[in-house]
């Protein structure tokens, strides 16, 4: 998976704007005509998250043949139902297994397995609005990321 994979992570809230869309945009339709990627993994419960997927199901009208696949941080085990939800915006989904014993850090986990399946990361961070009375997620994924030596493209 991780030639030709990209995964996408960031702050919850964004300072969301037509100009960061279109760069999204410019951005993942590059990795896809030029990087030759076609799998995009997807977290969840940040507004970057949403709009990342929203950008590439956009573009998967002009490339049909790119994947979106949902990388879950809750729930092990779906019932038909969900699945089939989730489906109706992504074209697989997975939990990984070390995450269920991941406990509080289920998230970093989560991004830490879509880091290590992808060559390239798309993601939103900033500095100046990181969270301070918490660790920041999206700074952890990051730090990682540089450590793993991913190609690493910043919305910011």
């Amino acid at each position: 998976m991780y030639e030709n994979t990209c995964c996408f992570f960031g702050h919850r809230t964004i300072n969301e704007s037509e100009d960061l869309k279109r760069k999204l945009t410019d951005t993942v339709e590059n990795l896809i005509v030029n990087k030759k990627v076609d799998t995009f993994l997807f977290g969840s419960k940040s507004r970057f998250d949403s709009l990342s997927l929203e950008v590439v199901t956009k573009l998967k009208e002009k490339y049909p043949h790119v994947k979106r696949i949902y990388v879950r941080a809750e729930f092990p085990f779906i019932s038909e139902d969900y699945m089939a939800h989730l489906l109706r915006f992504y074209d697989d989904t997975y939990y990984p297994e070390k995450l269920i014993t991941s406990g509080k850090a289920v998230y970093v986990e989560r991004n830490f397995e879509m880091i290590n399946n992808s060559k390239y990361c798309v993601v939103y961070y900033d500095e100046q609005n990181a969270p301070t009375t918490r660790k920041s997620g999206t700074k952890i994924a990051l730090q990682y990321a540089i450590k793993k030596g991913r190609e690493i493209t910043n919305m910011l």
